[in-house]
């Protein structure tokens, strides 16, 4: 190859540059929140924190996803270096792509040009590179936004503060909150829960039976692994489990066959169990909780799972809370995501059938629930998030992620129609 061969190369990727400039009110969408590799390629492209790194392969695609209250014109430029070469990329929105090419290890802004969006909600911009001459297609940090529809209600996450970055990634998690008796010692929760048949994404966590010292339900781990997971929060305020003292640990009193137990940290700590197993979407698995007053000022805390065609209960666990004398209160359950990578995909669980019993022995049906999110959903960086009613009013839903428009506002009260169908339990026959 001669001298000229490069220059002309690099000739034959140069387009007209788009005319034009940002409008006043431009704002930074940076790719380390709001950005996934939506196609993988045979290179090894990730989103951190410093935006798209690795970028080396021409068939991987990364989308980022930004939200808008209301139609209308969009100007967009997309900041990046290339510290070799030079790179040619495409950034497409609305079936409208654009390519360009970048050089020079300094950052730099490249405008893009303007779009017509038609209507309000969420808006999905592709970045592809196409060539290179150097290594790498380079760093893309961050996308430029501006023009009419670019208000304080556009939603993403806007800078890392908080550690967001990560948390908006993940996606908002949403709960369910329910209406229980007052007045009343309630030692028995019980819930019914269905995923979904194609919503069993990896990272997620359809939390079943949520109460004020733990939580009970069902996770996707790995593409192999499935879980059942039971979780008891120490009483001592710490993320760090070998910082609880002795006396406010966490004591296992049994467990059941295949459950695995040990001491869990990073959002509160305490007493952890699970038992690997292989769940399946599109059918329905029944999950019972006891909680009650010990001696010596614990509170016992024991789960039990079971699949909805067999009588018979599996134990997870039981756990003794010190410092701890209550019977069951805050019923909730929640659907979250725990694995970033998948914070663009959605997932969508039903909740119905959901029951107390007293420590007297009666069962009481529950039919109402508050829908509410996390930081994430509260702070408008992740609007995918939607709750209520289904199945003919008698179930409840939770479902995020993966960036839909018809969200449903925090706060909504839902009441769901009785079934009228307490649990059968032969509470005599429970390992």
């Amino acid at each position: 190859m001669n001298v000229l061969t490069p220059i002309l190369f690099l000739v034959s990727w140069l387009i007209t540059p788009a005319t034009g400039s940002h409008d006043a009110n431009r704002l930074a969408v940076p790719l380390g929140g709001n950005a996934w590799v939506s196609k993988s390629g045979s290179g090894s492209e990730k989103i951190t924190n410093d935006g798209l790194t690795g970028w080396t392969s021409s068939e991987s695609v990364v989308s980022i996803y930004i939200r808008f209250d209301r139609a209308g014109k969009l100007k967009l430029s997309a900041t990046l270096s290339v510290p070799e070469g030079e790179s040619k990329l495409r950034v497409s929105l609305l079936g409208k792509p654009v390519e360009f090419s970048a050089g020079g290890s300094a950052e730099k802004e490249y405008y893009l040009g303007e779009w017509a969006v038609p209507k309000p909600g969420y808006v999905k911009i592709d970045v592809q590179g196409l060539a290179k001459t150097g290594a790498t297609f380079g760093q893309f940090r961050e996308l430029g936004i501006s023009g009419d529809m670019v208000d304080e209600k556009t939603g993403f996450v806007r800078n890392n503060n908080g550690n967001y970055f990560h948390w908006g990634r993940r996606g908002p998690s949403v709960h369910l909150k329910y209406t229980t008796p007052e007045h009343v010692d309630s030692e028995w929760f019980y819930n019914e829960i269905t995923v979904a048949e194609g919503n069993d994404v990896l990272g997620s966590y359809f939390m079943a039976n949520g109460f004020a010292e733990g939580y009970f339900g069902m996770q996707v781990n790995s593409p192999t692994e499935r879980r059942i997971l039971f979780s008891v929060w120490s009483p001592f305020k710490t993320d760090n489990p070998k910082d609880i003292p002795d006396d406010q640990k966490i004591l296992l009193e049994k467990k059941g066959e295949g459950v695995t137990t040990n001491d869990f940290g990073n959002e509160g700590s305490g007493g952890q169990s699970y038992r690997r197993y292989n769940w399946k979407a599109g059918h329905t698995y029944r999950f019972l909780l006891r909680g009650r007053p010990t001696e010596n000022g614990y509170t016992t805390y024991t789960a039990y799972f079971s699949d909805s065609s067999e009588q018979d209960w599996q134990l997870i666990a039981s756990f003794k809370r010190p410092k701890t004398t209550t019977y069951l209160t805050s019923f909730h359950s929640f659907l979250e995501n725990f694995m970033p990578n998948t914070g663009n995909t959605t997932r969508q669980v039903t909740f119905g059938n959901q029951w107390v019993r007293s420590r007297e022995g009666n069962w009481q049906e529950i039919i109402r629930a508050k829908f509410t999110g996390d930081a994430t959903a509260r702070a408008g960086f992740r609007l995918d998030y939607a709750g209520g009613l289904q199945a003919g009013e008698t179930q409840f839903f939770l479902k995020n992620c993966g960036f839909f428009d018809n969200n449903i506002p925090l706060n909504t009260d839902f009441t769901r129609k009785p079934l009228q169908k307490a649990p059968s339990i032969d509470f005599s026959r429970l390992p």
